[in-house]
């Protein structure tokens, strides 16, 4: 498996990025902001992450997803460490991600590779999304709020 940024002749891989936020919308606002890399297996783009500049010396992660059918094989965690040393190279001070308060199996990934909890934006889910969503049978209504100094 390789791990590189979209080329620009490649179309974003919505579905994937679809996965990890309902959102059209907002997908396409952060792609024009971030960067988009791929995972990529046998010619196929299995998983992406997005990284976005925030504030001068920070940048966030604010999309992760691998396939349903290759979840559960450490894809996601390659994919996040691969954000962080790309953070890194790029000379950001600090790393953030967010994930929905029912998002369990990624709030343990993100802490995992060494992210830790700094807030939670209280009904952020509400604020910005337009129908509920729902994730382990719990509505997400907070987004958990996590950063790592590099």
């Amino acid at each position: 498996m390789e791990i590189r940024e979209l080329l620009k002749e490649e179309q974003p891989p919505m579905e994937l990025l679809l996965l990890a936020d309902p959102s059209e919308a907002l997908v396409s606002q952060y792609l024009k902001r971030g960067k988009c890399y791929v995972a990529v297996l046998d010619n196929e783009i299995i998983g992406e992450y997005v990284l976005l500049p925030t504030r001068p010396d920070t940048v966030e992660i604010v999309n992760v997803a691998v396939a349903e059918n290759h979840q559960g094989k450490g894809i996601g965690k390659r994919l996040v460490k691969h954000a962080i040393q790309q953070a890194m190279k790029q000379g950001h001070k600090t790393i953030e991600i967010g994930t929905g308060n029912s998002g369990v199996a990624q709030l343990a990934l993100y802490q995992k590779c060494g992210f830790r909890m700094t807030s939670i934006d209280r009904d952020f889910f509400i604020r910005h999304y337009s129908e509920p969503i729902y994730e382990n049978g719990i509505q997400v209504v907070d987004m958990v709020r996590l950063s790592q100094d590099l």
